[in-house]
């Protein structure tokens, strides 16, 4: 007993120690009154979640006291967020009300509070609408961002604490934020915290790779240290001779970015070059900024030559989200490239600490693309019907798109996304003129509505009363708006044709003597196989369903069962789960109980033993097994977590399974017959397909084989790459393949 009250001691100790590290943080924001004020929500939450731990065993208020810290320290946050950041469990968690908040710190404490814990639930396992939670999420953005900014910093937090985590929580946490917060944190300019968030999620999903790429990072991490500082010597001295006050350093790129670079690019490790950036950061004036970053950029490429297709120029035209920065690649002293990114301390302050530190300079610098993004945004959940999923991949690609800038005839700039075409630019000047868009002129010359649209492009829009949105132009738009417009008003003319149905489909009832009414009105969507009445009306007025139809409806005469088809409730899956009986093969291990249960293997990664694996429930293919890396499980995992199984395989019987092999090389003679050799006579192996194609004497290949698992795929490589002549090696899935 006594142990136990020493360790609560040392705990109180810690909590303390924790809690003045906090106040150091916020001391550079902190005005009269603050601190009374965040004294007061720590003792809250102190008091809320006494008796509360964390899965390590922590107590519960390190996790509070930590998100605060990061919302001070690295977000740059005042006094509202820090007691918001503290408090931000505690009406959830505890018997704490809104009210009880709003009397002690005020209305505006009380709304981020009230964001917060509407969001709280926003991934929960159970839920089937994440979608449509994250779009509630964001709603919220609209009121008070600093609900998205703690809610950033509650993620950081638990990623970099998710080590006791149960497989499966830690899974479906990484895909989230991989797939939505750090989207987020780079639409918000948090670019630090954004490349943390991809490393740790990286680190859970792609276990091996993440350890091998930061092994390989330390191997040379003495010779990568060495070759930074002979590389920014000289320049340092020429920015002081020139009487530039600057910070050089080298920086490393994040392990997920030289990852992406390694698959963008279908490299080895040894091949990728900018293992780090070169950083220059100037202590400019307000007024000299501009100027001074360009000096340093001519001192730069007075000393390397630089490559003249990799100068960005962000100071000119900074990014939607504010990010202002001179990039160049230059060829360094031993004959390789390096990146060189110059900014002043203003501009590397926003782009570290992002939206927070936009109001910070508010006075000095013009009004943010930033805020014109959040209104976007705005713009976006206004549109109430438009569905979740939809919204939800319209949000992502708002997210992750990079900027052009197109100019109206009298010279106006506008902000489009990469891949914008002449009809974007259109919606963007507002939805009617989108509407009744048939063309542009793009300097000058006449163009059709999917002209994709280059920066510094100068566009007229030509319109016509008769012209209505098409369903086609949804192929090629990319902004969201144009996007929610086109649908919207498809949607509105769908509707006025289907009115035109409904009138047709009751008289063609009478005529056969059906009532008309809703149950019958079901039976006859279901029987045409149609998603809602609506479709039904739909097709009967286009003429797609007529009397000869019905009469046949009317002769089958079933007894129909309705069921939604496009839906699986959280219950269900666990009634699937139990209903569906065992397969022969004993091979893998279903649910958390770990049942043999009927699957099938996925098309899109071709999962195989030893592949690290989970279920997902189809709705009309029963339980389908992925690859945790397959392309598609971090969206399945984000929008469907509730349809998640784990899996995993026993060692029970060997059977064979279809795997692809992506092999490239030197030709040579026989060099086919070495390879099947190896794989039929050496390895006993069925071979079911070989494609080859050789140009120039470089020879690549694809030889789809039957193998048992993992180990026996490693050791086929293996041997493979030691015949003569061959450069790689890889496993490829059947997606790949199709493209």
């Amino acid at each position: 007993m006594k142990e136990l009250v020493i360790d609560l001691e040392a705990e109180k100790n810690e909590i303390l120690k924790r809690y003045r590290a906090l106040l150091r943080a916020c001391k550079p924001t902190l005005q009269k009154g603050d601190k009374r004020m965040i004294r007061k929500a720590f003792d809250m939450a102190l008091e809320s979640h006494k008796d509360m731990r964390r899965k390590s065993g922590e107590p519960y208020i390190y996790h509070p006291i930590a998100v605060a810290q990061i919302a001070a320290e690295e977000i740059g946050l005042g006094t509202t967020s820090i007691v918001c950041a503290l408090l931000h469990d505690v009406v959830e968690d505890t018997d704490v009300s809104l009210d009880d908040i709003e009397r002690e710190f005020g209305k505006k404490v009380a709304r981020i509070i009230d964001g917060l814990t509407k969001i709280s639930g926003v991934f929960d396992t159970n839920s089937s609408l994440q979608a449509e939670n994250f779009r509630k999420m964001l709603l919220t953005l609209a009121d008070d961002v600093r609900v998205i900014l703690i809610k950033l910093a509650d993620r950081l937090h638990n990623m970099r604490t998710m080590e006791f985590m149960p497989r499966d929580k830690q899974l479906k946490l990484s895909s989230e934020t991989v797939y939505l917060y750090a989207p987020l944190a780079h639409r918000l300019g948090l670019y630090a915290i954004k490349s943390e968030l991809e490393d740790l999620s990286m680190k859970y999903t792609e276990r091996e790779t993440y350890q091998f790429i930061k092994n390989k990072l330390n191997e040379k991490k003495a010779e990568r240290e060495r070759f930074i500082s002979d590389f920014i010597g000289p320049i340092k001295n020429i920015l002081k001779e020139q009487g530039l006050d600057a910070d050089v350093f080298g920086r490393p790129k994040s392990i997920h970015s030289i990852w992406n670079k390694m698959k963008k690019k279908a490299i080895p490790f040894e091949e990728v070059y900018d293992l780090f950036a070169i950083r220059i950061i100037l202590d400019s004036t307000p007024d000299h900024e501009k100027a001074d970053c360009w000096k340093a950029y001519s001192i730069v490429t007075d000393l390397y030559r630089p490559n003249p297709d990799r100068l960005r120029d962000w100071i000119s035209s900074p990014k939607a989200n504010g990010y202002e920065s001179l990039h160049t690649t230059v060829m360094g002293p031993r004959g390789q490239w390096v990146e060189v990114q110059i900014r002043t301390k203003r501009m590397n302050e926003i782009a570290e600490k992002g939206f927070a530190a936009h109001w910070k300079y508010k006075e000095s610098s013009t009004d943010s693309g930033l805020d014109q993004w959040v209104q976007k945004v705005r713009d976006m959940l206004k549109n109430p019907d438009a569905n979740a999923l939809d919204f939800l991949d319209d949000f992502k690609m708002n997210l992750f798109s990079d900027e052009i800038f197109i100019f109206t005839p009298k010279g106006a700039l506008i902000q489009l996304p990469l891949d914008a075409t002449a009809l974007d630019f259109a919606f963007e000047i507002h939805t009617d003129v989108g509407a009744s868009c048939i063309g542009a002129k793009v300097n000058h010359k006449l163009v059709p509505l999917n002209y994709k649209l280059q920066n510094g492009d100068q566009v007229e829009i030509i319109t016509s009363s008769k012209q209505t949105p098409k369903e086609d132009w949804l192929n090629f738009v990319v902004t969201a708006k144009a996007k929610a417009k086109i649908k919207s008003s498809l949607k509105e003319e769908k509707r006025k044709v289907a009115e035109d149905g409904k009138e047709i489909l009751e008289r063609k009832l009478k005529t056969l003597k059906i009532t008309y009414n809703s149950d019958n009105i079901y039976k006859l969507t279901y029987y045409f196989k149609l998603t809602s009445p609506q479709d039904l009306f739909y097709n009967v007025a286009k003429g797609l369903i007529d009397i000869k139809d019905l009469r046949e409806f009317v002769a089958s005469e079933k007894t129909i069962e309705i069921k939604p088809q496009d839906k699986i409730e959280a219950d269900q899956v666990q009634n699937l789960l139990r209903n569906i009986k065992a397969k022969d093969s004993d091979i893998l291990l279903i649910g958390e109980d770990m049942q043999k249960i009927d699957y099938k293997l996925a098309n899109c990664c071709n999962p195989i033993p030893g592949d690290d694996v989970f279920g997902f429930i189809t709705v009309s293919d029963g339980i389908k097994i992925h690859r945790t890396n397959c392309p598609n499980a971090t969206k399945l995992m984000s929008n469907y977590g509730y349809r998640i199984v784990k899996a995993r395989w026993t060692n029970q019987q060997e059977l064979a399974f279809l795997t692809g092999l992506r092999i490239t090389g030197i030709d040579d003679v026989g060099l086919i017959n070495k390879l099947t050799t190896v794989i039929s006579n050496d390895f006993k192996i069925n071979i079911r397909s070989i494609t080859v194609d050789s140009d120039n004497g470089i020879f690549e290949g694809s030889i789809m084989v039957y193998v048992n698992d993992t180990n026996h795929l490693d050791d086929l490589i293996k041997k493979l790459n030691t015949v003569k002549g061959i450069t790689s090696v890889t496993r490829f899935d059947s997606l790949e393949k199709a493209s």
